[in-house]
């Protein structure tokens, strides 16, 4: 799969699993959604039930600022089988115009977050390596 397929499937995925690592040095993956702007992938801290905005994956960015999002999609017939996996470094943002754009690319892909915009931070992550499968 070439670099501009893996951005198009990545783009119109719906949702993905960001990953970060925590200070004793562990995965730690969570479902989220997301947008991708050339080379770099917004996720918000959302209005879904939470106990807490102040969350792990921000806790962990601040010690360590690696991160990829994995898409994928599994399908039964395993020919249709593939995945898309970007790795980079991570920023928190919590104001500024690079927060109020993402949150503007995020409420155009999902009309939840037209309705109900991220109370939160957004977590950009420069992508600075591509992989996938097949």
């Amino acid at each position: 799969m070439d670099g501009k397929e893996m951005r198009q499937r990545v783009g119109e995925a719906r949702s993905g699993v960001l990953s970060t690592v925590t200070a004793e040095g562990r995965p730690h993956a969570v479902p989220c959604c997301f947008v991708l702007e050339g080379d770099t992938v917004y996720s918000a801290v959302d209005a879904k039930p939470k106990s807490t905005l102040a969350l792990r994956r921000l806790d962990n960015l601040a010690t360590n600022p690696s991160a990829c999002l994995l898409v994928d999609c599994y399908d039964d017939d395993w020919s249709k089988l593939w995945w898309v996996r970007g790795d980079g470094t991570a920023r928190v943002l919590v104001d500024g115009d690079e927060r109020d754009h993402a949150l503007e690319l995020l409420a155009a892909k999902y009309p939840q977050y037209r309705d109900t915009r991220p109370p939160g931070p957004v977590i950009a992550i420069n992508i600075t390596a591509w992989r996938s499968w097949p």
